[in-house]
């Protein structure tokens, strides 16, 4: 480490790094936890890098994972840098003390994307507002789509999930190094990068390298293997290969992605459709990680904030149009939602009880998010009180139909929002103030596991940031969530089934019917899940 402010050096494992200051932190970009995962090394979990003599120079950004860029529908509100080069498996560190004496705080950033897009280099996770507030933060590039999520008779299963516990061991080995305490580790993720953290957390080996979890917009949740086989095969058919890792390996990488991009062309979480996820792997991922850590002792010490946006759904419906198409399917688009979610007539008929003035749209698209992000959120936090706080984020894009929706709260979160690519989808006029509180929730919770409210318990507190500051309500989502209590836990299965048929006009499921206007309709949109 260099004294002074000439350009910083910390000495790690592998090598010397060589990073910046920038707006008074030390930041050093792409520094490698694995090697480059091509070659003899594809579809296979991560190796340590190479050793490097002399000191590597980590002031820009590494390769990020490949991977399809967004339809032109999602691009407007979301970026998503492409930086090409096989030494993808890289980590960046923001901090405002590079000394091993500084024992302070860390925060692991997984980004989101639906495990497809996504990477570190996102300006809007910028860490350095982190380190200004005494918080060393890393972000984290991993193995997306078919390269960390296919599942192949020939190789292990979820190796982008290898690669986050990889980059989390890295973090625990080294960030001492960097100023940050490797007991006092936040894992925290946002969508796709939740449901790794929350899978991460039950994972048994990484029992003890995290204290501290945030799970925005995304609890623990696993897809069914033949689900994600399925999406592989498609792709093999696509291709006219073998739907194994040998076969695709060889395979010209621009070809794969594009071949991935056209095969899930048609999926989004509203409408289910074909998709990668993590599997229940008998390993790294040996049961459900919502029910290990539900009714386990699984990451029983870790202190967990978890929250969703008010209107997640509007990601997924405004871009392309889904939202009006939604609309004028009624019934249909219903009977659809009931198949998504595994339930009868009672959930949606409470839905327009509660809103009786609504759009088959929005009734879909709550009833979506609830099944997808508040009831399993809610049913972890009743499971670990007194050390889970809830938040909600309410306050709307200046933009045109997009409300609180998903991915919203992270220019807050970061306290980026005055950056182009959060304006992208936050539109000019993100509250300072909310941004600066927002933002230090998160910096104390990191810190000392109390984000400034009060820790669930029966009254079911949960902090609502809006228009006009935060403040807290009592179970503000408690009438929408009992809803579901008798709906059972859905077991994953390879297709949904027909909705059961019902009295009520409104939501009858009109069996192949509804089929048939779903697929038409996945078809007219080609929406992408975040």
């Amino acid at each position: 480490m260099t004294a002074g402010r000439t350009n910083p050096e910390v000495s790690t494992a592998y090598g010397a790094v060589r990073g910046r200051y920038e707006h008074g932190v030390a930041v050093f970009r792409g520094i490698p936890y694995a090697a480059p995962p091509f070659g003899p090394r594809r579809f296979r979990p991560p190796e340590p890098p190479e050793p490097w003599d002399g000191v590597r120079d980590a002031g820009a950004f590494g390769p990020t994972a490949p991977k399809p860029p967004y339809s032109e529908a999602f691009a407007q509100y979301l970026s998503d840098p492409e930086i090409p080069g096989d030494d993808c498996l890289n980590l960046n560190v923001w901090t405002p003390a590079p000394d091993p004496a500084a024992h302070l705080p860390v925060l692991v950033w997984l980004h989101g994307g639906a495990l497809t897009r996504g990477s570190s280099a996102v300006p809007v996770y910028d860490g350095t507002s982190f380190a200004r507030d005494g918080v060393v933060c890393v972000s984290v590039n991993y193995r997306l789509g078919i390269e960390g999520y296919g599942l192949f008779p020939d190789a292990p299963p979820n190796p982008g999930l290898r690669d986050q516990l990889a980059a989390l061991r890295w973090v625990h080995d080294m960030i001492g190094a960097f100023g940050g305490d490797p007991d006092r580790i936040t894992l925290c993720g946002q969508s796709a990068g939740a449901i790794s953290a929350g899978t991460l957390l039950a994972a048994p080996q990484s029992q003890g390298l995290v204290r501290r979890a945030v799970l925005q917009s995304g609890p623990p949740e696993v897809l069914d293997r033949d689900k994600v086989r399925r999406m592989v095969r498609r792709m093999a058919n696509r291709l006219k290969i073998p739907a194994t890792a040998e076969a695709f390996a060889a395979v010209d990488r621009d070809l794969l992605l594009r071949t991935q991009a056209e095969a899930g062309r048609l999926g989004s979480p509203v409408l289910g459709g074909p998709a990668f996820g993590i599997v229940v792997d008998g390993d790294l991922v040996p049961r459900d990680p919502l029910e290990s850590l539900i009714d386990g002792d699984a990451a029983r010490g870790v202190d967990l904030l978890m929250g969703w946006t008010r209107d997640e759904y509007r990601l997924w419906l405004v871009p392309g149009g889904l939202l009006e198409r939604v609309d004028r399917l009624g019934a249909v688009a219903l009977a659809g939602a009931m198949a998504r979610c595994h339930t009868g007539h009672e959930v949606p008929r409470g839905y327009r009880a509660l809103n009786p003035d609504a759009g088959t749209a929005e009734i879909v698209g709550q009833m979506v998010t609830d099944h997808l992000l508040r009831v399993p959120l809610h049913r972890l936090a009743d499971a670990r009180p007194g050390t889970s706080y809830l938040y909600e984020f309410a306050w709307p894009s200046g933009l045109p139909g997009l409300g609180a929706c998903h991915a919203l709260e992270l220019g807050f979160v970061f306290d980026t929002g005055a950056a182009p690519e959060s304006r992208k989808l936050a539109g000019d006029g993100a509250p300072p103030d909310l941004c600066t509180q927002m933002h230090t929730a998160w910096v104390r919770f990191a810190t000392s596991g109390d984000p400034g409210w009060q820790a669930w318990d029966a009254t079911h507190p949960v902090r609502i940031f809006g228009d006009g500051g935060p403040y807290t309500a009592y179970g503000p989502r408690d009438t929408e969530v009992a809803l579901w209590s008798t709906v059972p836990t859905p077991t994953p299965t390879p297709t949904p089934a027909a909705p059961e048929p019902g009295p009520t006009a409104e939501i009858r499921a009109p069996g192949a019917e509804w089929a048939a206007a779903v697929r038409r309709l996945r078809r007219s949109v080609g929406a992408r899940r975040r």
